[in-house]
């Protein structure tokens, strides 16, 4: 099994993030301030070089409006298609 920063579900993940920080116009260095942390913390996560942990999670999903609950649906969603078994 890979490490999970490397995994497909890891990877939609930070493309949410990405994708939602976005949609907000918000920049890196926006969502990092209102964390009380510098932008490369962002582009850690959003490249995948960094995992996000459930508190990290919660935290920039709020700072970016993103409806967790919804996007961790989709991953359940699309693994449980991508299972072979």
């Amino acid at each position: 099994m890979p490490k999970s920063v490397h995994s497909e579900r890891h990877r939609m993940i930070a493309a949410a993030l990405a994708t939602q920080r976005r949609a907000k116009g918000m920049s890196q260095a926006e969502v990092a301030a209102a964390l009380g942390r510098h932008q490369p913390f962002i582009a850690n996560i959003e490249s995948g070089e960094r995992r996000v942990d459930l508190v990290e999670l919660l935290d920039l999903a709020r700072i970016i409006d993103l409806d967790v609950v919804a996007m961790v649906r989709e991953l359940v969603r699309k693994s449980e298609s991508a299972d072979p078994s």
